[in-house]
Formats: structure tokens, sequence, C-alpha cells
């Protein structure tokens, strides 16, 4: 029996119904847990508190090797990873639709975009531990130079200064057109042959295209709390903004303005 004239295609029906809604629950998932995370006694470890005072985390510093380095980056990584489900995901909607459409055929085909996710993934969780190390570092700095933390303002002052900046830039636009337009990039990318590590390597490759256009934006969460949902919830509306509206390349000129200003405004009230 043939398609009745005017219905849509039996695969964007599909589209409709499975693929978008899963999508999306899988986000608001991680956004439920990150609020109840926040809303519970260990909420403090989203907002980089000591993980060695009290608690479960507490005790697995104690008792694991290294514990005191490895308990934080382990749970510091599945909160990160957590951000990134919430916050890129809907993000990456074009990615998962282009890819979505053209492997919809294989019988393999659920088991592609998972793999294709879990690339993603990867990739900003890397840059989480990255910025994780990074963190740690500027905080053992300021415990170790009084002054500098007595004045702490100035690094947040200038992690805006830099978000703000990096809006203009040219790798910005070229990573953010890659984010827009994945369709080319996943047919010049995909072979095809080895189809579930091919999945995951396309996957790490965009991902690594999302990181060069957000990273300065992710950053901001250090400035303004890692655990703060409604700053994450900003900045994700504002990616998702960026790569899945047509006028959404507009957006990157004013936000770095605005970021721009509100680092001048951060350093005036402070001198």
């Amino acid at each position: 029996m043939t398609p009745m004239a005017g219905s849509p295609p039996r695969h964007a029906v599909r589209h409709r119904r499975v693929f978008l809604p899963v999508l999306a629950a899988l986000a608001t998932l991680a956004w439920l847990v990150l609020w109840a995370w926040a809303r519970s006694p260990y909420g403090r470890y989203l907002e980089h508190g000591d993980w060695t005072v009290s608690g479960p985390a507490a005790f697995l510093c104690q008792v694991v090797p290294a514990g005191g380095v490895v308990v934080p980056a382990v749970l510091y990584a599945v909160a990160w990873i957590l951000m990134t489900m919430a916050m890129m995901l809907p993000t990456t909607l074009p990615l998962f639709n282009a890819f979505d459409r053209l492997t919809m055929g294989r019988p393999d085909h659920a088991r592609l975009l998972v793999m294709l996710g879990l690339g993603y993934v990867a990739v900003w969780g890397a840059f989480g531990l990255l910025a994780h190390g990074l963190h740690s570092a500027v905080l053992a700095l300021l415990a170790s130079a009084p002054t500098l933390a007595w004045h702490g303002w100035v690094i947040g002052a200038a992690t805006i200064a830099l978000a703000g900046a990096f809006q203009f830039s040219r790798l910005k636009h070229q990573c953010l057109e890659k984010c827009r337009s994945p369709l080319s990039f996943v047919i010049e990318h995909w072979r095809g042959r080895a189809q579930a590590r091919h999945a995951f390597v396309l996957g790490t490759h965009h991902g690594l295209f999302c990181v060069g256009c957000c990273w300065a934006l992710m950053l901001l969460m250090f400035a303004v709390g890692t655990g703060s949902l409604g700053w994450m919830l900003l900045l994700a509306v504002v990616m998702a903004l960026e790569k899945n509206v047509s006028w959404g390349h507009r957006l990157s000129a004013p936000l770095g303005f605005a970021l721009m200003g509100w680092a001048v405004f951060t350093v005036a009230s402070h001198v």
C-alpha cells in the first residue's frame, strides 16, 4: 500500500514521534537530576565545595588510594556530564537530526545514535576534567596568595571578558557554522564501515567543534557558580538559539558586547 497523497513520509513521522521526544526526555532528566542534587545535602559538590569535610565523598576520599584527587575528579566528571546533557543536548539537534536521517535504514540505527551521543559527551567530559584541573589550580593559587584571594573578583572579571572577546573571534564563527549545518560534516566523515566505532568518532569530531564554539561560555559557570541552575538554563538557551534558529549566528556580537560590558562594570565596581 502506498502512502496517501500529501501525507508525511513514514520516517518523518517516526522522527517526530520517537527521536525528538527521546532527546527532550534525556535533557529533561538531566535537568531534574541536577535540580535534585542542588537541593540535596550534597549540593555543595556542584559548587566545588570541600569534598573531604563530611558525607560519603569524604569517606571515599579516605579509603580510595589518592582519594583526595581521584574522588573529586570522578564526582565532578559526573556532575559535568549531567550539565553537558542538560545544556548541550538541545544544541545538538542539527547533528542528531542529520545523522538520524542518514542512518535511518540501518538495523543498528538506534545503536549508532547512542554511539554518536557517547562520542559527543566524551569530548565534553574531557573538557570538563581540564576545566576542573584549571579551577583547582586557581583555588590552590588563591589559598597560597592572600592578596590575590582578596582580589579574587579580578579572575571572575577576566573570565567574563575572555568569554565576551571570544564571541568576535574567527574560531568562534567557524566552529559555530559547523554546529549549525552539520549535514555536510556528517556526509564527509561518515564512512559506514565499522559503524559503531565510526559513529563514536563522528560524535567526538563534532564535539570538538562544539567545544570550540562554546568553551568560553561554559567557563562562565566558574565565574557565576557551577551549581547555579539559573545560569545553566540561561546559557543553555543562548547556545541552543545560536545553533538551532536561522538568526542564531547574529547573537554572537550582542552577547560579546554584553559580556564585555559586564566585565567593565565588575571592574568599575571594585576600584
